[in-house]
Formats: C-alpha cells, structure tokens, sequence
C-alpha cells in the first residue's frame, strides 16, 4: 500500500497512454492529433500507435493535457474521468475529447474556439489544465490575445466545458505565465513563467535572455482570494517551467525546474506563512565547440515526482540525460540514477565538449531496436507503482527545429525505462520503443503522456 492519500486512481499497470502529436513547423500539413499507444507487454499491439484522432485544425501546436476530474473528486460518485482536455499552445484552442465512451479509440467531444477565450478572458496560448474540486477546468495561460507576456487562468464548467470567465481577479494575471499546482490545505497555488508568445514562438534568441524576456520568479497565489500574496525570485533560475508539490496533501513544499539554468529549487512554507525557495540541485554546464552558445546547460524541461514522494525524476533535454534522485530529505536530493538517451553531445556529432565537470568522455548515440534516437529525453512519466518510466523526445516545435533539426526530419520517439524502486537505479528498456518517425502522414512530434486512470502529474489530492 502506497500513503493514505493515493485513492481515486487506477492501480493497475497502464494499458494505453495518450499523447498529442505535433505538425507544425515539421513541414507536413496536417492537423495535429491525439494517440493512443499500446503499453501492454502481452498485447500483440504492444507498442504500436492503435489510434489517431486528428484535430479540425492546422497548427495548433497541442502540448499538455489534464482530466475533466481527478482525485481532487474524489468521493463524488457523479464524477468520472472520461474527458481528456488538450489546450493549444499557439492557437489558443481547446479541445475536449471523450476518452470514456471507448478508451482505445477517443473522439472530440467539443472545440472551444479562441475568440471565446480572447472576449471572456483576454487571454491566450494556453499551458497548463488542472480540474478542481469544484468541478470546473482551469487551464494557464501564456499571453493575452495579442501575444504579449500575461500569466492568467481560464475557468471551464466542468460538465458544459462553457468558459466561464477567469480565475484570478480582474486585473490581477501575473507578467508571465506557464505552469501551475495547488495544495488547498495551505490555501496555496504555484504558477510559474517561461516568456511571452511573441518571443518564444518561433525560436529561442539568446539576445531575448540578456533582455531580461525569459521568467526568473514564480508566484504564490492564495488559493481562496485568487490574488499573488508573493513573487520569489528563482536562486540564479531561469525558466521555471514545471512545478511540483509533494502528492502529500499535508505537504507545505514542492520543487520547480528552472530550464536555462538547469536547477531544480525547493519552495517551501515558512514558520511564519510565508514562502521562500532555495536551490538543491544543480547541473553544470559544459564547455563545447560546435554548438550555438560557448556553453551547454542541461536544459532541464520536465520534472515529476513519484506518487510516494520519495523520488524525483527530470529530464536535461539539451545534456540528453534523465535522472532520478531520492528526496526522502527534500533539502537534500540525492543521485541514485542516470541514463543517457541521445541528447547533443553524443560521440561523433557535431558537438564537441572541452570541459565537463561531470562525464569522464561524451555518451554514446542511443540505439534502440535498430534506430537512432534523435533529439534528447523531454516529457516523462512515471507508472502509479513507480516502477515503469515513460519518455518522449520532443520540446515544442520551433524549439526543436533549432535545437534538433533531425528531430523534424525523423520524428520523435517514446522509450520506456524499468525503475529500481528499493535501492534506485534506471535502466532502458531495450524491448521498447514507439517510433513517430514512421507515422502515416510523416515524421511527428509525440509530447506528453497521460494514462486513463490517473498519472503523477495530473492529480492533486485535497
């Protein structure tokens, strides 16, 4: 039995998973789509794309997903996990697909336009969907409608998936926005920042860095009054992108991934109620020729923690390493795995490192059952038993058509690593590999990964 507090959720193993795949900026002009994949090891399907429901529209750009209800339900019987939400992060759509009526082959349920987003909300280029207790949908934003730096939340009726309005009070978005969790007991949220639509859309300018445009602050919201009670500057963080809580409802602390910097900061409640934020991981960065930048940082783009709260998982996407830590002291996250799945500095590229504070020589090219894994370990996701952890390879388009032009010309892929749950450790499954690359209309850029029953990163409990 895991801590009191996991209930509401499917206990078995994974069937399928869902995750969107992305057209734009690979060339193909077609809709994105939502796929269903087979991770059951005894299906003769067993890794292969079983389903694809593509969208009505061209370049959207899906990315996250959440759940129309979670275990922050949990006890209201009328509430069931059929609806899979996948806000757009460039259109500014939503899409409500019905994954209950038959799991292994959803349908779009409904489309809520952007211009309703823009009147009710001003807001745009959505991130984030969380449900709430109350049975609404909450989705992050990005912008406002014209693409400007704007950090606000949209409010859905959980039942008509109606915009109902904003979150936050009027007038009180933060600049910038990306990520969210909240943990009522403390009558806390924790939004985060990555930059405006304008600047990130099409690419990453080191420039726009030095110009202060990238997020560096994350913000404490009072969960009850909808306002920020604090901004906290990141300990030498750029990009907080992925925020954390413990899944301890109890829990008054949690840890945000800060990309550019490629750290990973504790915030935590203090005595007195108020917030602070301290760093407790840091990953070098490596000196190297042949790349953009006279240094390489990790780049650290998603981050989850397993439903114990026992270890932490993330992924360096640029490095082309993910690793596990134990945090069973959260001040002090310690090492206990790491596994190398491509990433930029593999023997034989174009890179080439001068100085490396951690690795002895550079790693060699991933090859899974006969291909070469292009681009880095990006979106993961971790089984509910801990033990099966799940990976895909690709950021967002415009980055990865920067960062992994061979990313856009072979598509991504899912890898799944078995995790060592006693001692730690990671290992590669050599057996399993679902390869985007081969996708009907053309390579595609698989995202990230929700299971029906419940995941690591969808559910909050109250």
């Amino acid at each position: 039995m895991g801590p009191p507090y996991i209930t509401g959720l499917n206990p078995h193993s994974p069937e399928i998973i869902y995750l969107p795949c992305i057209y734009r900026n690979t060339g193909t002009e077609a809709p994105d789509y939502l796929a269903t994949v087979d991770v059951n090891p005894k299906s003769p399907q067993y890794c292969q794309v079983i389903h694809r429901l593509p969208m009505p529209y061209l370049k959207d750009e899906l990315h996250h997903s959440g759940w129309n209800t979670c275990s922050s339900c949990f006890g209201d019987s009328t509430k069931s996990r059929t609806k899979l939400m996948l806000p757009c992060l460039i259109s500014s759509r939503i899409y409500v697909v019905d994954v209950g009526s038959e799991p292994r082959a959803p349908k779009l349920h409904k489309v809520i336009e952007p211009q309703e987003i823009h009147t009710k909300c001003n807001l745009g280029n959505l991130h984030t969907s969380h449900c709430l207790a109350s049975g609404e949908v909450m989705i992050s934003s990005l912008g406002d409608p014209q693409g400007n730096g704007k950090g606000g939340f949209v409010l859905l009726d959980g039942e008509t998936f109606e915009v109902k309005g904003t979150w936050e009070r009027p007038g009180g978005a933060a600049p910038l926005g990306y990520d969210f969790w909240y943990q009522p007991r403390h009558n806390v949220m924790i939004s985060t920042e990555w930059a405006a639509p304008n600047v990130l859309k099409d690419g990453f300018n080191p420039a726009h860095v030095q110009a202060g445009l990238y997020g560096s602050s994350i913000h404490v919201w009072d969960w009850q009054r909808h306002e920020i009670i604090q901004t906290l500057q990141m300990k030498d963080g750029l990009i907080p992108l992925e925020v954390r809580f413990l899944h301890d409802p109890a829990a008054a602390q949690g840890f945000v991934g800060c990309a550019l910097s490629s750290s990973i900061q504790r915030f935590y409640k203090n005595e007195g109620g108020t917030w602070s934020v301290e760093k407790v991981i840091q990953v070098p960065p490596k000196k190297v020729k042949g790349w953009m930048l006279p240094e390489m940082p990790g780049l650290i783009t998603d981050i989850l923690l397993s439903l114990d709260d026992r270890f932490l998982y993330f992924s360096n996407w640029l490095h082309g390493d993910l690793r596990q830590y134990d945090i069973s002291n959260p001040q002090q996250p310690r090492l206990t795995g790491q596994v190398f799945l491509g990433g930029s500095l593999v023997k034989g590229g174009p890179v080439q490192v001068l100085e490396d504070q951690e690795l002895k020589c550079q790693p060699e090219p991933l090859v899974v059952k006969g291909k070469r894994v292009p681009g880095g370990p990006q979106m993961i996701q971790l089984s509910l038993d801990g033990k099966r952890l799940y990976v895909t390879t690709s950021l967002y388009s415009a980055w990865d058509k920067q960062f992994y032009p061979d990313l856009i010309r072979e598509g991504s892929v899912m890898l799944q690593l078995d995790v060592d749950t006693e001692k730690g450790g990671l290992k590669l499954n050599p057996n399993f590999l679902v390869d985007f690359g081969k996708e009907p209309l053309g390579p595609a850029l698989a995202h990230e990964l929700r299971y029906p029953g419940g995941d690591c990163t969808s559910d909050i409990w109250i």
